[in-house]
């Protein structure tokens, strides 16, 4: 959280600066690099130890302890989405096609879909008011977790 504190610094989210400002952070702001590779490397580090809590849990039959274990399930997946924005944010070509396929995979579900997936995004396409959200997104979570 730390690391995301300084980072948000000096990111500007919008579509047309995000990608220049991570640039920017990496160039021109003292171990700036460093922290954003902190931030990334982080939320990796922390997602093993995750992955080993689930592990430890499936091995000594956590979930038997079926409110404890519903309540992780759900920690894992808002923790997942919150690690989802994040690798929107840079908004490159991997991060603007990687929101457009994971977000419409929403439209999939019956009746409420395609509202759900424009409701995500803010309108018809994947745009400022998506980058704007995800943002929002990514540094209210962490907090929330």
């Amino acid at each position: 959280i730390l690391t995301g504190l300084f980072l948000a610094m000096h990111y500007t989210p919008d579509t047309s600066t995000a990608f220049s400002s991570v640039a920017h952070i990496c160039r021109d702001v003292n171990y700036g690099w460093f922290i954003r590779y902190l931030h990334a490397n982080g939320a990796s580090m922390f997602f093993i130890c995750l992955y080993a809590h689930i592990g430890r849990g499936l091995y000594y039959g956590s979930y038997m302890f079926q409110e404890t274990w519903n309540i992780g399930v759900l920690l894992l997946l808002t923790v997942m989405a919150t690690a989802f924005v994040g690798y929107v944010l840079p908004w490159g070509q991997m991060s603007f096609w990687g929101a457009t396929v994971i977000t419409n995979l929403l439209s999939a579900i019956p009746y409420i879909g395609t509202t759900l997936v424009e409701w995500i995004w803010g309108g018809f396409s994947v745009d400022k008011a998506t980058l704007t959200r995800f943002f929002a997104f990514h540094f209210i979570l962490p907090f929330i977790i």
